[in-house]
Formats: C-alpha cells, structure tokens, sequence
C-alpha cells in the first residue's frame, strides 16, 4: 500500500514557539484516519502544511509523492475549520464556482446531497443558518473526486443531531483508493468511521495504530485511550 502523506523530520516554529516539533508520519491511502489531540497540540498547523497554507521551517512533507504546492492541491480537497465561502453567492452560484474551479467536481453529487439535505440551491449563503452554510460547505469539499480529503473539525460547529448525517456524508462520498483526514477533538463521534487514528500531543506525535489493533490488543476505544493519554 501507497502513502498518500509523508513527513520527515518536519518542524514547524513561529519564532521561540514550536507547533510541530520534528515529526515522521506516513498516512497510507485508501483510511479514514482520525488526526485527535487536544487543542494547540499542532492539528492545524500539520493541516495547513500539507494544504500548503504554511511552509516547514525544516524537514519535509509530501502529497502524493511530491511537496505541497499546484500538483498536490490537485488532488487534495480540503475543508478548514472555518467557513470561506462567499456570503453574496447563492448555492448554485456556489456549485459553478466550484465546477470551474476544480476538474474534479462533480456537480451531480453536489446537488443529489443538496436534495437530500433539502437546501434549497437558490438561496444565498448569507441567509442560511451557521450549521447549513458548515454542511454546504462539507457537500462542495466532498463532491470532488479528490485522492486526500482534509477536514478540519469537520462536525464542531453542528448540532449533535446532525452529526450523524455528516458522517455518513464523509464515507459515502469519498473514493474508496481516497484517504480523509479528519481533524477533531470530538473523538467518540467519530470512531465509528476511523480506519486508524495518530494522537498529536504538543507538536509530536506520540501514537499511531489502527482502531482495530487498540480494541483487539487493549480492549479499550479510541476515546478512552485518548481520556488517558491526554488526561481528559
């Protein structure tokens, strides 16, 4: 199996403040995998390294075999913890942004999610709710036929009713050779999902494994694992 990320030796400082401190990490393609750790632990900063938001003060980072820059962002789709999305622009204004934009968009899925959500495509984004605008938001990210889905804090922002239904969005529209990425600190809503998961604690990463392997070998959960680590 193929990584989709890599990171040698990657540090990241701002000034005397160290975000990431000389982390290795190989993500392999084809996983859900959840990137949890409390916050400042250095979750973002990994994020918007490998979205090429940020260059490494030292050491190297790859996406798909080359650094972050044109070529990767052609295949990553990445959704920030943070809305961007034009307040002027309708929703079907939103998905031509989106199809001219990227190659990969497929302005089908789009709008079957959109129905499905029953949000109305011709409304503006300023006029929808804070939770509708974060799941119109998660259907254009999702809608691309992306190799690397990043989703920074992709369910924080909702009401618990809706997390559900975001989730399901999340694996039922990905490519299955995709890897997500999902960054959170709302582990036992997502374990379900996670193929494997990485603890990032103070800007180093101090586990990686599979879900499976920590439920066979230590009969425990992920979030329960992490209450310990990180003493929550």
């Amino acid at each position: 199996m193929s990584n989709i990320l890599e990171c040698k030796n990657l540090r990241k400082q701002y000034g005397k403040l160290v975000a990431l401190n000389d982390i290795n990490l190989e993500l392999p393609e084809g996983k859900i995998i959840g990137l949890l750790g409390p916050n400042g632990s250095g979750k973002t900063t990994l994020i918007k390294l490998a979205s090429g938001l940020l260059v490494p003060s030292s050491g190297q980072i790859t996406v798909g075999g080359n650094a972050p820059g044109i070529e990767s962002k052609k295949i990553i789709s990445y959704l920030p913890e943070r809305n961007y999305l034009d307040n002027t622009m309708t929703v079907n204004q939103l998905i031509g942004f989106f199809g001219d934009f990227y190659p990969d968009f497929d302005k089908n899925k789009a709008v079957d999610m959109l129905t499905r959500l029953n949000i109305d495509s011709a409304r503006k984004l300023k006029t929808l709710s804070k939770g509708t605008k974060e799941k119109v938001q998660l259907i254009m990210v999702m809608s691309r036929n992306a190799k690397l889905y990043i989703l920074d804090e992709p369910i924080g922002g909702v009401d618990p009713a809706a997390r559900d239904y975001i989730l399901e969005t999340i694996i039922s529209n990905y490519n299955e050779d995709a890897t997500i990425l999902i960054s959170t600190h709302l582990i036992a809503d997502i374990e379900s999902v996670l193929d494997d998961f990485v603890f990032i604690k103070n800007g180093e990463i101090v586990m990686q494994s599979s879900v499976d392997k920590i439920r066979d070998e230590q009969g425990k959960s992920v979030d329960a694992l992490f209450r310990e680590e990180f003493k929550c």
